[in-house]
């Protein structure tokens, strides 16, 4: 007797055998439960989940005839009488398939329309059964239109595709239509685990995991994948053997690149690499399992709660991991795992596609982790002070923003929160390449007047600013412009810089504003500014600096050092962290 594949012989005989499709055995049973039976079914889906399966099940229970021969439609076919032994063999004369992607022609559906006028010859109903109904041709979908609408008392057709948006409207309005959805992970692995078991074959739980994961929700393909894997194996499925024929990359590579990621050895991240190279490991297997043991990274970062709930072997592995690597980073190489599949076959080879896409974490790897462990090792264990001296590159950066103004803010624009405060020196961070670059009138100081006015403004931009609602060229406008006047549905702004005064960064200003609740339209001049929020922002700043100089001045420590040792402070080396 010739070997009958896994797919075949465990294909379900009834609705109670089915897994995963839940909600389209409930729906049939009920219709024919209570004898609500439809004349046309379209199910659609992926390859394998189950379409044909179902709809021989429905002929069948239509057509079973009981243990007894005097049953009638029912939801639970015997599986033993003549008419159910002849669907399953594909005997049965009432029931015909018909596969739309050889047989798309008008010829071929007109012959099968001309049976239709003929009653069943031995079953309750005639079912058309026509799979992969999309591949038809507009011809041949308009010639069935009449009888699919009403076809005659003992007809019943059932369509199948997987590809839904193919078929035309006329068709879809004429049937009941179910959707089968792609089976879950967890759901194909307790499947192959009975199917595993009544063929009493040992099976390695990972590699079932594998071989469920790389079917991709189609039951059918995890079936086959299983076959090929027990052939691979000589009768038993190990989890090495499987990741071996699937091109699969070990756990312990992946968990090697994250641990090298997180500790930026880049070193170990190409010699890892490398081998997956040598072993001719899957780069796209790689950046996929990758991406699923970042995910699960991701939850344990956010849910630190399910680091309990998870009976996976490499799971203290995955917990120690999220622990190293902070959770932005965690984002970044995920994202980057996932944009990377679509560059490898872009790349003339792919795995220095791979080694592209693992070095790219290491270039745009955030550094405030890494600076701000610098400034903890550096600052005194006692001393919790926000102010640090930098480095001596810095040094040419600090003249322009320590400048004295000749004007002070006014009180409420200096008690800022700490995230406006961390934003002001933003703003005023390239004005010294300015000076630099370009030693013109125009970049030199210029003189704040404060009004009223431009700290309402002032403080609308930062909100604006802080809430990432205005970005690029926008922000630039509203910083460096000037509230002159507010009506009810009008602001005057004044800006010096033509150059900013471009109708887009208007508009989007505009914009900006009326998203946040002000409805008025934006009327912009050129003029001198003196009360813009970039020249409070550096008045803040500067007025900072120099309180952050005198309490470094007049630190004990620091008078001590000075005195006893001839200790000196650089000018321009003590900048704000805060």
């Amino acid at each position: 007797m010739s070997y009958l594949v896994l797919a075949r012989k465990y294909r379900p005989r009834n609705f109670t055998e089915m897994v995963g499709q839940e909600h389209v055995v409930q729906a049939l049973t009920n219709a024919l439960v209570q004898q609500r039976l439809h004349h046309a079914y379209l199910f659609t889906g992926t390859r394998g989940v189950g379409k044909t399966t179902v709809s021989r099940i429905l002929a069948k229970s239509l057509n079973c005839q009981g243990t007894d021969g005097q049953g009638g439609i029912t939801a639970e076919p015997c599986g033993v009488c003549q008419a159910c032994k002849d669907i399953d063999s594909g005997r049965f004369v009432d029931y015909t398939e018909l596969d739309a992607a050889s047989n798309r022609g008008v010829d071929e559906v007109q012959s099968l329309l001309e049976q239709a006028v003929y009653k069943p010859v031995q079953g309750r109903f005639k079912v058309f059964m026509i799979d992969e109904v999309h591949m038809l041709t507009n011809t041949a979908f308009n010639a069935m239109l009449k009888t699919l609408e009403e076809p005659p008392e003992y007809l019943k057709f059932v369509l199948a595709t997987t590809d839904p948006q193919k078929v035309p409207v006329t068709v879809l309005s004429r049937c009941l239509q179910f959707n089968l959805r792609p089976m879950a992970p967890e759901t194909v692995f307790e499947h192959l685990t009975k199917v595993l078991a009544q063929e009493n074959l040992p099976a390695e739980p990972m590699a079932l995991k594998l071989l469920a994961r790389a079917a991709r929700g189609s039951m059918r393909d995890a079936l086959s994948l299983a076959d090929q894997a027990i052939a691979f194996g000589s009768g038993q499925l190990q989890e090495a053997t499987v990741r071996l024929m699937l091109g699969s990359v070990d756990r312990s590579h992946v968990m090697g690149l994250i641990d090298a990621l997180a500790r930026s050895d880049g070193a170990a991240v190409v010699a890892i690499s490398e081998g997956l190279r040598l072993n001719g490991l899957s780069a796209a297997s790689a950046l996929e399992d990758m991406s699923m043991v970042l995910q699960r990274m991701a939850v344990l970062q956010a849910v630190p709660s399910a680091a309990a709930e998870s009976d996976d072997p490499d799971h203290q592995e995955m917990l120690r991991l999220s622990e190293a690597m902070p959770a932005d980073e965690t984002q970044l190489l995920y994202s980057l795992c996932l944009h990377g599949r679509t560059e490898l076959g872009l790349a003339p080879d792919e795995y220095a596609a791979l080694t592209m896409v693992l070095l790219r974490l290491l270039a745009f790897k955030p550094k405030a982790h890494q600076a701000q462990e610098v400034q903890q090792v550096q600052a005194p264990a006692a001393q919790k002070k926000t102010l640090a001296t930098a480095p001596p590159s810095a040094a040419a950066a600090q003249p322009a923003t320590s400048s004295p103004k000749p004007l002070a803010v006014d009180k409420p624009a200096v008690e800022l929160p700490v995230s406006e405060a961390r934003m002001a020196p933003i703003q005023v961070k390239n004005l010294p390449v300015r000076q630099a670059s370009e030693p013109t009138e125009r970049t030199a100081p210029k003189v704040l007047v404060v009004t009223e006015e431009g700290h309402f403004w002032t403080q609308t931009v930062r909100q604006l600013v802080a809430s990432e609602a205005v970005t690029a060229l926008v922000r630039e406008l509203a910083l460096q412009s000037q509230l002159i006047a507010r009506d009810t549905d009008q602001w005057h702004l004044r800006i010096d810089s033509e150059s900013l005064n471009q109708g887009t960064a208007r508009e989007r200003l505009q914009a900006a504003l009326n998203s946040a609740g002000y409805a008025v339209k934006l009327v912009v001049e050129i003029g001198k500014v003196t009360d813009s929020p970039a020249q409070r922002n550096a008045a803040d700043l500067a007025e900072k600096q120099k309180a952050a100089e005198d309490l470094i001045h007049s630190d004990p420590m620091v008078q001590a050092m000075v005195e006893n040792f001839g200790a000196k402070i650089v000018p321009g080396t003590i900048k704000l962290i805060s």
